[in-house]
């Protein structure tokens, strides 16, 4: 009888076990392609970024003199 308790208790921990490894892998299937996108929008969020800030110009600093033709 103690036998069957825990061939019994097996089965069921299978079970639930297999119902999570299905689960785990539909999920991961339809997130590919989201993932994809998402990815090529921050890349393409940082392009913008980095095209602002090097466009803007640069502050010179106040110790040094600005025009040094004498």
């Amino acid at each position: 009888m103690r036998a069957l308790w825990g061939l019994a208790g097996l089965v069921l921990v299978l079970a639930v076990v297999g119902m999570l490894v299905k689960k785990q892998l539909s999920a991961m299937q339809t997130t590919t392609g989201t993932v994809q996108e998402s990815s090529q929008q921050v890349q393409q969020h940082i392009q913008q970024q980095v095209q602002g800030l090097m466009q803007q110009a640069r502050p010179m600093p106040e110790d040094q003199p600005q025009d040094d033709k004498n």
